[in-house]
């Protein structure tokens, strides 16, 4: 009875394989466009069988609220097409489907050991599962290769000869067959199917490891033999003394806005420092959690504290600095949505020192720090896959283009068209702005081609978006009554280049 409850799963888990590969083939397969709400429907239905299969996930609370997080991320799809929604849901689904074989919570350390072996092991699970239901049931086991086909072999063979006899005898059953077609299966379709056959038997039957092969990380160690209270007392000193000239000369020039001397500009002083500073970050937290564990005899020495404190302080004030620096530098020019990314990257290597810190001080644990800061980045990972960059930092160019009374450079239409769908709504409001004749032509060049692209994406059922579906309704509120289609120029490229101011020193408040 085991067996056959067991032959039961691995039949129901691979029907609904089947289905989800068919449903798959559906959404996706052949589309000329890119997915668009059709993808938060397939990650619901992944969601809905692991939920129907794993009766273990519906009894286990972290694996509920796990489903909760992966369901949530899923509607961010049917919302809004999102490469960093989908791979946070896929996460939390799979940490779903595996958390109740856990046997109780754990740090993410080892979960990230049980992860990546996974990722790998997940193409190979369906032939592996295959044969062990070969193997553990006893019927099939004793139905031999030979047999079988010395069973089909008459049957098949006889049937095809009577059939073509028959064709050859009778015109109707001939003109039958001859007009049948035949399927052809397409060499990238049956590719198609393997790969969504395997995202699916991932949920179904997903490759885990109770016991992770890694070491787990050590929670304690001694202190590197090679250092010594001196070496650390010399080398904190050092680095203090460093980090103090480089703070110092950023609080002489970049936040006072003191003019700098010679040829260096404050161009070249805000942008070339931002992301050597967050490296020199980095290499202190890598330096602190190497040489100083929180349990180590070194730790004991009052001075070392006190100059590490000191050190990881300045530090933070180091990348302070570098997130100005590169503020400095949207200011003066524009905004991206790399740079966004990139000031996110900054606060999160700021709330990594504090961290470290917290931990030296009070004597945490590695997977305390390692479960603090995965939090962290997931959280701002979490609020980005929601949050469209590009259209706030289209939005923040705009309000403050010089053609529309800001302090920044010109509106840089060719920018704002290579953002399609973000620069929708910044696009019709720049309209309503009191800009030149040709500009006003370039961006409603600019909106009406966005515009065509999204009327044609919408149009197809499988590349709607809700997100695209309400900016086009405020875009339309935005423009009514100006007419703006009749002031379309004849390309979106700029009359003339961007003249971009350099940055220049002025007291901050």
């Amino acid at each position: 009875m085991p067996a056959i409850r067991r032959d039961r799963s691995f039949l129901l888990k691979a029907a609904l394989a089947v289905g989800l590969v068919a449903a798959a083939d559906g959404l996706f397969y052949g589309q000329d466009r890119v997915p668009g709400w059709t993808i938060g429907l397939f990650a619901l239905a992944l969601l809905g069988a692991a939920l129907a299969t794993h009766r273990a996930v519906r009894r286990s609370r972290t694996a509920l609220c796990l489903a909760l997080f992966a369901f949530l991320f899923a509607l961010i799809q049917i919302e809004t097409v999102s490469l960093l929604a989908w791979i946070l849901y896929w996460l939390a689904l799979m940490l779903a489907v595996m958390a109740s074989r856990a046997g109780g919570a754990s740090d993410a350390w080892p979960w990230v050991q049980r992860l990546v072996p996974a990722a790998f092991y997940a193409w190979v699970k369906p032939a592996l599962d295959v044969h062990r239901l070969w193997r553990a049931s006893p019927g099939l086991r004793r139905v031999s290769l030979s047999a079988l086909s010395k069973t089909l072999v008459i049957p098949l063979a006889g049937g095809v000869a009577f059939l073509f006899l028959f064709a050859a005898a009778n015109p109707l059953i001939s003109a039958t067959l001859g007009g049948l077609t035949w399927p052809m299966i397409d060499p990238r379709r049956l590719v198609f199917w393997g790969c969504m056959l395997i995202v699916a038997w991932c949920v179904l039957r997903p490759p885990f490891r109770r016991k992770p092969r890694l070491k787990t990380h050590p929670t304690a160690r001694p202190s590197p033999p090679m250092v010594s209270a001196a070496a650390m007392l010399i080398s904190l000193s050092l680095f203090n003394l460093l980090f103090a000239i480089e703070n110092g000369l950023d609080l002489a020039f970049l936040w006072s806005g003191a003019p700098l001397p010679g040829h260096v500009t404050l161009a070249d002083y805000a942008h070339r420092g931002a992301f050597s500073l967050i490296v020199a970050a980095l290499l202190v937290a890598g330096f602190v959690l190497t040489a100083l564990h929180p349990r180590s005899p070194l730790t004991r020495v009052h001075a070392l504290r006190r100059l590490v404190i000191l050190w990881i302080v300045q530090t933070l004030f180091l990348v302070a600095s570098s997130i100005l620096r590169t503020w400095d530098y949207v200011e003066a020019y524009s905004l991206t949505g790399l740079r966004l990314c990139a000031l996110a990257w900054m606060g999160l290597v700021a709330i990594g020192l504090v961290l470290v810190c917290w931990r030296l001080l009070g004597g945490r644990s590695a997977a305390w720090l390692i479960n603090a800061n995965l939090a962290a980045a997931v959280a701002v990972l979490a609020v980005i896959s929601v949050v469209d960059v590009n259209a706030l930092s289209a939005a923040w160019n705009v309000r403050h283009a010089r053609d529309v009374g800001g302090r920044g450079v010109e509106l840089d239409v060719c920018y704002l068209r290579r953002q399609g769908e973000s620069a929708m709504v910044p696009l019709a409001e720049a309209l309503r702005e009191p800009i030149n004749e040709p500009l006003r032509g370039r961006v409603a060049y600019a909106l009406a081609d966005i515009s065509n692209e999204i009327a044609s994406d919408q149009d197809e059922w499988r590349s709607w978006t809700w997100r695209r579906e309400r900016r086009t309704a405020r875009v339309e509120a935005i423009t009514r009554g100006l007419n703006w289609r009749h002031d379309l120029a004849d390309s979106c490229a700029p009359v003339a280049p961007a003249n971009r101011p350099p940055l220049t020193s002025a007291p901050r408040a």
